[in-house]
Formats: structure tokens, C-alpha cells, sequence
């Protein structure tokens, strides 16, 4: 079995990505109650009881070596306001870091979208998974239906490949349902040119 990968702290001007830990559940409940009309398409515990089980379940994971999952705290207000995570490893060359792995199971405070954090944090992990991990391709996945989410994704620099049917859980019905998931990807050859648009766009944020 592969080993868990290692906790890391990624931190750069508006966001630092802090290893999830059971301590953060206070703060990540106040950012998810802010407004939960913007989490439509992905499902976030509501509550401090909620988030602790959602953390540990997360942390549990993190053990079994599937995911490597974050905290994000805004640098200006030093508030969390979200969670992001490395998930869904593989490993092709027989090393201990992962040759491809995903960005996902991310979700921002109301007041934390649609600003540098999200791009920063982006930029953040995509960096470490291509110059530390030195990984051939980094998955990012959402809803289909998420328009929204798919049109950030683009902005961030990833290549959209396709829509795998009945792949996932939707977060939005009361019983289990499929979801239809759409998927793109930033490969290690693409990413120079990737980090550099994601390098302009932060140098232009206010």
C-alpha cells in the first residue's frame, strides 16, 4: 500500500493551504454559514458537529493515502475559508510521490469566491504537484451541471477533456445518485505556460 503523502504548508500572498486538522472545525463552520446558497453543486457541513465528522472523515483518508486535504486561511483577515485537497493518486513509476494526482474537494466562504485566494491557491498546489512531486498530469474534476466551477477551471489554464457518465456521487440529492463529472487536466509539458497566466492573473489582483 502507498504511503500517505507527506503534510505540507503551501502559503503565498492572499492564502495559506494549512494541513486540515480536527482544530479548524470552528473556523471552517463559521465560512461555511456565511452563505450556503453558493454550494449548489458540491456538499459542505453545516455546523461545528458537522465539520468535525467531515474533517475526520478527511483525515482518515489522508491515512489510507487517497487524499492530502487543506485548511485555507485568507492572509489579509488571518479567517479559514474553505477547504481544498490533493485526491485520487496514482502511481505508474514505482517512486513514493504520486505520478498524477487531482486537485478537488475544494469549497469557499461566500465572501472568498471569486478572488485571488482561489487562484492563488490553485497556483499554490499545481506548483507543488509539478516542481516537488514532479507529477506527468494534475486532474481537476467538477459537476457537469456547474457551469460556474467549469468556467474557472478554464481560467485557471486546464485542458477540458471530456464528461465521464455516472462517475462520482452527486452532493445534492437526499438518497445516492450518479454524477455526471467533468474533467480537465494540466499536464507537465503545458504547465510553464499555465503558471505563467496564472502568474499574470495574480500580479493584476487587487
Amino acid at each position: 500500500m502507498p504511503e500517505p503523502l507527506n503534510p505540507v504548508t503551501l502559503e503565498g500572498e492572499h492564502v495559506r493551504l494549512e494541513p486540515l486538522a480536527l482544530a479548524h472545525a470552528e473556523g471552517l463552520a463559521a465560512a461555511a454559514a456565511l452563505d450556503r446558497t453558493t454550494f449548489a453543486h458540491a456538499w459542505v457541513p453545516d455546523g461545528v458537529d458537522a465539520m468535525q465528522v467531515y474533517i475526520q472523515g478527511l483525515l482518515d483518508d489522508r491515512d489510507r493515502a487517497t487524499v492530502l486535504p487543506f485548511a485555507q486561511r485568507r492572509l489579509d483577515t488571518g479567517e479559514l475559508v474553505g477547504c481544498t485537497r490533493y485526491l485520487d493518486p496514482h502511481w505508474w513509476r514505482g517512486r513514493a510521490e504520486p505520478d498524477e494526482i487531482e486537485v478537488g474537494g475544494t469549497w469557499l466562504a461566500a465572501n472568498a469566491q471569486r478572488t485571488a485566494v482561489n487562484t492563488e491557491a490553485k497556483y499554490l498546489l499545481l506548483t507543488y504537484a509539478f516542481e516537488t512531486l514532479d507529477v506527468w498530469r494534475v486532474a481537476i474534476c467538477t459537476d457537469a451541471r456547474n457551469q460556474r466551477s467549469r468556467d474557472a477551471i478554464l481560467r485557471i489554464g486546464a485542458s477540458f477533456e471530456g464528461v465521464l457518465r455516472n462517475h462520482r456521487l452527486r452532493s445534492d440529492t437526499p438518497g445516492p445518485a450518479p454524477r455526471q463529472t467533468a474533467v480537465y487536466s494540466v499536464t507537465n509539458g503545458e504547465w510553464p505556460d499555465v503558471k505563467n497566466g496564472l502568474s499574470d492573473r495574480l500580479a493584476a489582483a487587487p
